[in-house]
């Protein structure tokens, strides 16, 4: 967070004074009054500086990347970090030499470092967010994993007449299932557990 205290004849005068030397715009700053200050007689005699402390808050996707570069420090490796906003849905990208340390099997470090995340944004932002945390397009080529494998599963329970489990997985990747599986005549889907062991079941209609 930055901030500073600004004198100024008003209070607008002060707030005005400090939202130049932090160059944010009034939208951007808290502003805190210390002293509304006194005109004086005649504007001259007793007159007192109005005094304001104005600070900007840091941007929340700019304080979950940092947040995101702690973690990724633990690993110990070299990675450089991308970020798009798109509405309300925040992706960083990251890419490196050893990315495979911070993907994981299956996605489950990458899964972990997403999960805490969007639980960070959640404190960070005032407004809800949805955090993608991704690996050189690691999030793609498993959407096509998971949407092959729901294919494969929905064959089985609908050639068994036996329902078939899906190992747990996030919320997103489960819904990469129920979507490819939407409109398979021959199968249902459904979520069943608690997170984060929350699971996709298919069944046979």
């Amino acid at each position: 967070m930055r901030q500073l205290t600004a004198t100024g004849q008003t209070v607008e005068e002060a707030v005005q004074s400090a939202l130049r030397q932090l160059n944010i715009t009034e939208d951007q700053a808290k502003v805190e009054v210390i002293d509304e200050g006194k005109k004086g007689i005649f504007g001259l005699f007793g007159s007192k500086r109005a005094i304001v402390k104005v600070s900007k808050d840091e941007d929340p996707v700019e304080k979950l990347q940092k947040y995101i570069e702690s973690i990724i420090s633990e690993f110990n490796v070299d990675v450089k970090i991308t970020i798009k906003v798109e509405q309300n849905v925040v992706t960083f990208q990251l890419t490196g030499e050893r990315i495979a340390l911070l993907i994981g099997k299956r996605g489950q470090t990458l899964n972990a470092i997403q999960y805490l995340a969007q639980l960070a944004m959640h404190q960070y932002a005032d407004k809800y967010y949805t955090v993608v945390v991704d690996a050189e397009g690691y999030r793609e080529r498993r959407k096509e994993t998971l949407i092959s494998l729901a294919e494969r599963l929905a064959e089985r329970a609908s050639r068994t007449n036996r329902d078939v489990k899906i190992e747990p997985m996030p919320s997103y990747e489960r819904k990469v299932i129920h979507t490819a599986l939407q409109q398979n005549n021959a199968v249902e889907t459904d979520s069943q557990g608690t997170e984060p062991n929350r699971y996709v079941v298919i069944k046979p209609k």
